[in-house]
């Protein structure tokens, strides 16, 4: 068995606190073949980027690079997430054509790669991950490198017509063809991948999941929807009932039903629609009237960005706008809070609630929707409504299936969902807990690794 290197733009250094479920399969793959995990350190630095830290724990090397804030800036806060984000998430509004960050972002990533050629060998297995890294393996096959590569894309892949629109989009796009694999989220994003090869990137369908570049060469493709560790999810968020912080919550309902979101501030996730698909659930269900709270947690992410804090003032204003209309004195309909809270602390929130709001405008997938089933109570399960344009929809079809865009379906489904009898639950919730176990974090990353390694 070849060694894995594992490269994605933070690393999960031991000690730190980014055990999330991505962190927990890539280590459990490294840990049993023996490997590297390398990528941006986290630290920004004064001097030159570049410098280079180690540390080792069993049979895993953390190999990470600082860098400074002018290459910062120009790869992570500029490109990666001012030019490829929004495009990746069908927001063209949003993107911005900036040069110099372009350069930035392939800068960096040609650091990573005169770091990291040194310390590949010719049977290593190299698994990249996510938007941030899309050119290094051609920046790796121009430095000699000729062992297998793969790609994971997080996030959706828009329309090709979209994905034209960037300028210079070929001298990005067609880096891609140098991996060995390309692992996609859904199946629909690979078939939108494969049609902007054959329209506008000079390639060739050959069949299902084999792709010819221009040059001749041949890659393979193919759909890994990602996925969690349900049985530590579920093992997690029944313990969690016991935390103070749970219980607090519980008693603070009074007897009413909980719906639940956990998003992180951003414009992907649709929440000013789902705050306003919410107060037409106030309107429409007035028989529910005082029966269910909404609890949104939010914590802030690129707080710095405009668009972000023109975000945040949006909600703010629009959850004082609900509250103003239809709260009373002892009951507040709409909580939205800013802050985080320990993982642990989450599944015991998930397993409190009845609904599961999950209503993103666009997501690769949404690993929320997968934790909330598999933290339910198995006797008393909640109801999970989910957005359609999230790649979990391909997979949970026995959630309440709405598009984020119409209010009233939105809002019709948390009635649902609020009003569902028990036997229904149960069903629903059992169908999907079933998929879950089967189809594991550690199921992904082993169907992954398996048709790399079969190419």
């Amino acid at each position: 068995m070849s060694r894995l290197v594992v490269v994605s733009n933070r690393v999960a250094i031991p000690g730190e606190n980014r055990a999330g479920g991505l962190a927990v399969a890539l280590q459990a793959a490294l840990g049993e073949r023996g490997g590297l995990w390398f990528g941006w350190s986290g630290r920004t630095v004064r001097g030159d980027s570049g410098e280079v830290h180690e540390q080792r724990e069993g049979d895993i090397r953390y190999v990470t690079v600082d860098l400074n804030r002018t290459d910062l800036d120009g790869y992570y806060n500029g490109f990666s997430n001012r030019t490829l984000w929004p495009l990746l998430h069908f927001r063209l509004d949003l993107v911005d054509y900036d040069r110099a960050t372009r350069e930035g972002y392939r800068r960096v990533n040609a650091l990573f790669a005169d770091r990291l050629a040194p310390l590949l060998r010719e049977d290593d297995t190299v698994w990249i991950h996510d938007y941030h890294l899309i050119p290094l393996a051609a920046l790796l096959r121009e430095r000699g490198i000729g062992c297998r590569i793969g790609f994971f894309l997080h996030v959706p892949v828009p329309s090709a017509d979209l994905l034209m629109a960037m300028p210079d989009h070929q001298r990005l796009m067609s880096t891609l063809y140098a991996y060995d694999l390309i692992g996609f989220q859904t199946r629909r994003d690979k078939d939108r991948f494969q049609s902007y090869v054959r329209l506008y990137g000079g390639g060739r369908i050959l069949d299902d999941d084999v792709l010819e570049a221009p040059g001749g060469r041949r890659f393979r493709t193919g759909a890994f929807p990602i996925s969690i560790d349900t049985r530590h999810i579920a093992r997690q968020a029944a313990s969690a009932m016991a935390k103070p912080a749970v219980r607090q919550l519980r008693t603070s309902l009074e007897g009413r039903m909980l719906a639940i979101g956990v998003d992180r501030l951003d414009y992907s996730k649709g929440l000013p629609e789902r705050f306003h698909g919410f107060e037409r659930y106030l309107q429409r269900h007035p028989d529910q009237r005082g029966s269910l709270t909404y609890l949104q947690i939010a914590p802030v992410s690129r707080g710095d960005v405009g668009e972000y804090q023109q975000l945040r003032s949006q909600l703010e204003q629009i959850a004082g706008h609900i509250n103003g209309g239809h709260a009373e004195p002892d009951w507040t309909p709409l909580r939205y809070v800013n802050r985080n809270f320990p993982h642990g602390t989450l599944t015991g929130f998930y397993r409190s609630a009845r609904v599961g709001l999950v209503t993103p405008l666009r997501d690769g997938m949404n690993l929320v929707a997968k934790e909330y089933v598999a933290a339910q109570d198995p006797q008393d399960p909640g109801v999970l409504v989910l957005s359609l344009l999230a790649g979990a929809a391909q997979e949970m079809t026995d959630a309440l299936l709405v598009n984020p865009h119409d209010l009233d379906g939105v809002a019709d489904a948390i009635a649902t969902a609020a009003a569902m009898p028990l036997a229904r639950r149960k069903e629903r919730w059992q169908a999907m807990m079933e998929h879950l176990l089967r189809h594991d974090i550690h199921a992904w990353r082993r169907d992954y690794l398996h048709a790399l390694e079969a190419c």
